[in-house]
């Protein structure tokens, strides 16, 4: 046992002494040996992935409280994972644990050189059809991110039949982007894959790893580009949309090389750029896809007259990067239907910060405590006027704010925090999940008219119901049962009545192609 373990703690020093990680792995010892004895083979010796997925502090945030310990104890279901309680101790697996949750000595970096390596096309995209190989709604199908088992379900959203149902790479995020006609979905990993699926012959197109930890994609308004944000490295990764070819990496760096993980990417059509939140800088980013993007002048400018432009530091060319120098961080965003505005929700959990794009710079603060989650929020008319409506991931309550003058005209009680709330402009309901707390199992319905919730209703009593999302129509309003053995609960958005339920894994996220790709003020963007 000694000379096995002696040979696996050799290993493991071989391992991370080239990455810098040999003081790190002296202060785990045993935990790095058992890692490279039982994991290294599948998810890398350097923790970076491999047939498994990477085995990173920021990759492992979901699996909260003993999931972790859970899981190596007695694996995945539907996974190559295996149960490891007959082979080592409850003590050595508590010890791989803590070291596998421990922060790294030093950002990992992901160079292009691996990016390119990683990216494979499995169908040339020049043989593709025309036109859908199925009879179905192109434009009212639903991606469903199935985390249970780590499945996509493609669901037309008329009759609520399941198209196709294919194997994704571990912890997918649940944000679906489609190109602007509808016909490509675009997915993005917690681990770093970004994959390219076609909705009209339901296969997969291309897959790249662009990342270690990736938090979502966007794809610009013109369909030419998309865009990933990397939490590791600190990084954005530029691909070409026609088979995610890579074309460029753009670090995240801010004033005196302070480098920061990226929140979130967003598109902004109407501005023909891409909206960058930051995690650790005060600032937000824009970046422009258009074709002769104007010039960026981050700094000094002594005269702008065209031949005879001094300043310092001009990005004069493709992908500018524009920075936005705030007062707060911001991480979490909402934008109103034109994109001239956005709105963050401040790191310090008592406001929010009202962004003039066009201007860049903060013109208004909101008060939102309770940390809002902006980005379920939704618009609506109300009274004559637009309003945006936002549920609180620590607050009991829904925000009503009037985005002319940014001031809150209704505070709407709830039974606990929510997650996510959607709406759709043919339906006078908005609906908005609980998540957190008890009464997790509820889903309150509120009128946009009264601003008052009609009714409360419980999916599947004592499992989290989350994440409703419309049919294109909005005549359907479809529920998540967030549990392994879950479903899809689909209600009559008129009468508010259980039509039909589809059992599915945990069903995290679903998205309708056409309120997507139309940025329906009812949905997210």
């Amino acid at each position: 046992m000694f000379r096995r373990f002696a040979t696996a703690t050799a290993l493991a020093w071989m391992i991370l002494a080239p990455l810098g990680f040999s003081t790190f792995a002296s202060e785990h010892g045993p935990a790095t040996a058992l890692y490279a004895t039982h994991c290294a083979a599948c998810h890398g010796g350097d923790r970076l992935g491999g047939m498994g997925p990477a085995l990173l502090p920021e990759s492992l945030e979901k699996l909260r409280g003993h999931a972790l310990n859970d899981v190596i104890t007695h694996g995945r279901a539907a996974t190559q994972m295996p149960a490891f309680a007959d082979e080592i101790t409850a003590q050595d697996i508590a010890g791989i644990e803590a070291w596998l949750r421990a922060p790294l000595p030093e950002i990992p970096q992901w160079p292009m050189a691996q990016i390119l390596d990683s990216h494979d096309i499995l169908v040339d995209p020049a043989s593709l059809p025309d036109r859908p190989q199925y009879d179905a709604d192109p434009l009212n199908i639903f991606t469903v991110v199935e985390a249970g088992d780590h499945h996509i379900t493609i669901l037309d959203g008329d009759s609520f039949r399941p198209l196709a149902r294919f194997p994704t790479r571990f912890a997918l995020h649940g944000g679906a982007k489609y190109s602007p006609d509808g016909r490509f979905v675009y997915l993005a990993s917690r681990d770093g894959w970004v994959a390219m699926y076609d909705l009209y012959s339901l296969q997969l197109i291309a897959e790249i790893r662009v990342g270690l930890n990736t938090r979502n994609v966007a794809v610009s308004g013109d369909g030419r580009y998309v865009m990933a944000g990397n939490m590791l490295p600190h990084n954005l990764v530029l691909l070409d949309a026609r088979d995610l070819t890579p074309i460029r990496e753009i670090p995240v760096v801010g004033d005196h090389g302070t480098s920061s993980r990226v929140s979130a990417v967003y598109t902004a059509p109407p501005r023909q750029s891409f909206i960058i939140a930051l995690k650790d800088l005060p600032e937000v980013w824009e970046i422009s896809y258009a074709d002769n993007p104007r010039p960026v002048y981050p700094g000094f400018v002594h005269n702008y007259e065209p031949g005879m432009i001094e300043a310092l530091n001009v990005q004069d060319g493709p992908f500018p990067v524009r920075r936005i120098r705030l007062e707060d961080n911001l991480d979490d965003f909402f934008f109103d239907q034109d994109y001239r505005h956005l709105i963050g929700a401040a790191r310090n959990g008592r406001d929010g910060q009202v962004v003039n794009l066009t201007v860049g710079r903060k013109i208004a603060d909101i008060a939102l405590d309770g940390m809002p989650h902006l980005g379920s929020g939704i618009t609506f008319d109300y009274q004559g006027r637009s309003v945006l409506a936002t549920p609180h991931l620590k607050d009991a309550k829904i925000s009503i704010i009037d985005m002319q003058n940014w001031q809150t005209i209704r505070t709407i009680e709830t039974l606990g925090p929510g997650f996510f709330m959607r709406s759709h402009k043919n339906t006078p309901y908005a609906w908005v999940d609980v998540f957190f707390g008890p009464d997790k199992d509820a889903v309150h319905v509120i009128d946009k008219r009264t601003l008052e919730i009609v009714k409360t209703l419980r999916p599947e009593p004592g499992k989290v119901a989350a994440h409703v999302e419309f049919d294109r129509n909005g005549k359907h309003a479809l529920v998540s049962i967030w549990d392994d053995d879950g479903a899809l609960v689909i209600y009559d958005a008129a009468n508010l009545e259980e039509i039909r339920r589809i059992p599915m894994k945990k069903p995290v996220g679903k998205y309708n192609v056409f309120n997507k790709i139309t940025y329906s003020e009812g949905t997210s963007h």
